[in-house]
């Protein structure tokens, strides 16, 4: 199985490693064991190929048994995992040339590789280029040095995952990241959480007593959406299930947005917001039956956004990824943005999903646009059209080739036969649209007062 479908398939249950004794300095210079920061060869679960990782941590199971926290090089930190040393055999760069098992797909490694020998070569612009369109994060000694300092905090305090799954609603799902949750939960291996008021617990039948208690099927806030029924409406904004989009304030559902946010931390690496909410407004997407409400996923969004920022933080929850919601949230966004007569731009940094959903939810609305106009519109009149801004537009028509810069200028070059090239490529893609006058919202008014706090 490739890695990417590897990363969406992660809501299945797996196995957790025993109880793990902490290492004394006489364990770490054991001759049987692996040093920290030494690389090896381990064998992933992921794809059970063998592949270069480096040791982040260590454990002792049993006075001659370890077990081992990897990473795996050139591979997202997502697919970080402990695993028992027979798993793990000793590594020599010399090896490199002679080991076909360290490519994990037929892109894999040898990908990276050329990927890294074409950086080489390029100039400084055409390596942001390049970085932009293939989604790939900067080193930490390409940051500026306050940003390498903090980069190196976080990475030292997020380097091993603590929790390993979480139970929410029907699914047991596996986490990719590390999140800050108190103790102590943060020491649990398996959090189970309420879906409808993301309250966590450490056993699941303090779940299930809550879940008596509480009558709240739903989260808190106000629904601003509901999607019609297929049976009475035609066409792409009637879903099956049914699916409704809340409202909620941060200030005024401090503890169910903190929540969510320790949430959303398992599954995306570099979000910092964890409790200062209160700025915040919170659009929670979920599923409908008759149980209740079933949260699927959500965005954040700045009450009042300097930057014009419509979008702070975007996460569809493991098990429902592939089924467009992603994409509607982002067109839920920009329809927001409509509604306040205003262009936005999502806040970076993109996460490398985000970048990949962005960059496809771009090129759909551009070339439906393009096509329905006949390519007759200027870029101004693009983004008074879409919401979307003037550098998201000019970057993704230029990753298309469909945009020459002439005397000052940016001149859209397309022709019907480029665009019908492109829509075949984007026509598999699911789509989930939106009915508007379902859309029961008013943009948030913040105060002088406010904007001074």
């Amino acid at each position: 199985m490739a890695v990417g479908e590897h990363l969406n398939a992660l809501s299945q249950p797996r196995r957790t490693q025993g109880s793990l004794a902490t290492l004394s300095k006489s364990d770490l210079e054991d001759p049987l064991s692996h040093a920290i920061g030494s690389r090896v060869l381990c064998v992933a679960s992921f794809d059970s190929g063998q592949h270069i990782a480096e040791i982040v941590e260590q454990k002792k199971l049993e006075p001659d048994i370890f077990s081992y926290y990897v990473h795996y090089i050139d591979l997202d930190k997502r697919l970080d995992e402990w695993v028992v040393a027979d798993k793990v055999s000793a590594y020599d760069g010399a090896q490199a040339a002679q080991q076909p098992l360290l490519s994990h797909t037929s892109s894999g490694l040898a990908d990276a590789a050329a990927a890294a020998d074409i950086t080489q070569k390029m100039t400084r612009r055409l390596k942001r280029r390049y970085d932009e369109i293939h989604h790939t994060a900067p080193n930490v000694e390409e940051l500026a040095p306050i940003d390498q300092h903090l980069e190196k905090e976080h990475q030292e305090k997020t380097k091993v995952k603590n929790i390993e799954v979480v139970e929410l609603g029907r699914y047991d799902i596996d986490t990719w990241y590390y999140s800050p949750y108190p103790e102590p939960f943060a020491s649990e291996k398996k959090l189970y959480i309420c879906e409808y008021t993301l309250k966590y617990f450490k056993k699941k039948k303090t779940l299930v007593r809550h879940l008596a208690k509480t009558p709240l099927r739903h989260p808190p806030g106000d629904e601003i959406y509901r999607s019609p029924d297929p049976g009475h409406y035609p066409g792409d904004c009637a879903t099956t299930p049914t699916i409704a989009v809340f409202e909620v304030d941060g200030k005024k559902n401090k503890v169910y947005c903190q929540s969510l946010c320790l949430l959303s931390k398992l599954f995306l690496d570099h979000k910092t917001l964890y409790y200062d909410v209160d700025p915040f407004l919170f659009y929670i997407l979920c599923e409908c039956d008759a149980e209740g409400y079933h949260i699927v996923g959500y965005f954040s969004k700045e009450k009042h956004s300097v930057e014009g920022y419509n979008l702070a933080c975007i996460l569809t929850l493991p098990p429902y990824q592939r089924k467009g919601y992603g994409r509607f949230l982002i067109s839920f966004s920009y329809e927001l943005s409509r509604k306040e007569n205003r262009v936005g731009t999502p806040e970076r940094p993109l996460s490398d999903l985000g970048q990949v959903s962005y960059r496809s939810y771009w090129t759909r609305v551009l070339l439906d646009l393009l096509r329905e106009h006949r390519h007759h519109l200027s870029i101004k009149e693009i983004a008074e059209l879409t919401a979307i801004r003037t550098d998201d537009i000019v970057k993704t028509l230029e990753s298309l080739g469909l945009i020459k810069y002439w005397k000052g200028d940016h001149i859209i070059s397309v022709t019907p036969r480029i665009i019908d090239e492109h829509m075949r490529t984007a026509a598999a893609q699911k789509t989930i649209g939106i009915d508007t006058g379902r859309l029961h919202w008013t943009p948030y008014m913040v105060s002088p007062a406010n904007m001074k706090k």
